[in-house]
């Protein structure tokens, strides 16, 4: 994720942005990240008692730093896998539309590029091979290509950029050119041409929504203060994280044409980010943290039902666990 030791976002006083780091709409860390916990035992909600049970369907993959680096791993109702090993960082798992294959960003090749495996973990194959650190995935719809962050390094601070690989051919092409600004973290509608993603024009990130058929872009928020949309799966509601409720972050909703917006998580005591849908659109998986940045204090897996607004623990590790996404 994208964070430069010992500095901090200072909520209310004028600081200068240098990377992908507004109020949960941050990155990855330059480097693997130590377990805070040493080699915690995960503690897996006993899913046989949780009520709604019957509901917990799929498969949720996510990164943790369980093992003593940031690995993926694989959380179903019948308990966890390790999926990756490598001394490396491994971050930001995504499953495939067909759920046969999940994409992550890795720094196990020297910098951060974009990899594919199959869902046991095996087949690993590199898919950018850029200069440029390449970060923060999302599949197309049709599944042959992917989305990715590239961030490029300047004097001061970072600039991002979304960028477009092709898995066949291997071509690199950038998405969004026309955008006035940088962009960040694609995600697809599955239903529609449109492209969700985090973008920023002046100071502070917001959510948009890009037309991919007739080229029109729109913010979903202002302020400055949102990011990391995510379309349900029927693709009539958008999860996206904002701090413009308590300052920390929260889990909100919204309508692709920017209406119906919803505050769902309201613990002041927790920074809430990261959503993800379940496969029904029944429940969103998110990651809750004492500290703002997930490579600091501890991170949890929670689920909410956006109807009664609901929130259930789901995995606890004792380290950080976050980024989950679920088929």
């Amino acid at each position: 994720m994208l964070q430069t030791k010992g500095v901090r976002r200072l909520i209310g006083r004028p600081v200068i942005l240098i990377f992908l780091v507004v109020f949960g709409c941050r990155g990855r860390d330059v480097g693997p990240a130590a377990s805070s916990a040493g080699s915690p035992a995960a503690q897996v909600s006993d899913l046989s008692s949780f009520r709604h049970q019957s509901e917990f369907r799929g498969r949720i993959v996510f990164q943790s730093d369980l093992g003593g680096n940031n690995d993926i791993y694989l959380l179903t109702g019948g308990g966890l896998r390790r999926l990756t090993r490598d001394q490396a960082s491994d971050e930001y798992p995504r499953w495939s539309p067909d759920g046969r294959s999940i994409a992550f960003t890795s720094n196990r090749g020297g910098t951060y590029q974009i990899y594919v495996m199959d869902d046991e973990g095996e087949n690993v194959r590199r898919v950018t091979n850029g200069e440029r650190d390449a970060i923060e995935e999302g599949w197309y719809p049709d599944g042959k290509r992917l989305a990715y962050t590239e961030q490029k390094k300047k004097a001061i601070g970072r600039s991002f950029r979304l960028m477009t690989a092709d898995l066949s051919s291997g071509a690199v092409t950038p998405l969004l050119p026309e955008f006035n600004g940088s962009t960040a973290l694609p995600d697809f509608s599955p239903t529609a041409p449109l492209l969700a993603f985090t973008g920023k024009r002046t100071m502070g990130w917001d959510a948009f929504l890009a037309d991919l058929r007739t080229g029109e872009i729109r913010a979903l928020t202002e302020g400055g203060k949102s990011c990391r949309p995510r379309f349900s799966p029927d693709g009539t509601r958008i999860a996206y994280v904002s701090s413009t409720a308590d300052g920390k972050g929260d889990v909100w909703l919204v309508n692709p044409d920017g209406g119906g917006k919803e505050r769902l998580t309201d613990r002041p005591d927790s920074y809430d980010y990261y959503p993800a849908w379940s496969p029904d659109g029944k429940w969103i998986v998110f990651a809750s943290g004492t500290k703002h940045y997930p490579t600091e204090g501890t991170w949890e897996l929670m689920l909410i039902k956006p109807g009664t607004k609901l929130v259930v623990p789901l995995f606890k590790s004792g380290g950080r666990d976050v980024f989950p996404d679920w088929r």
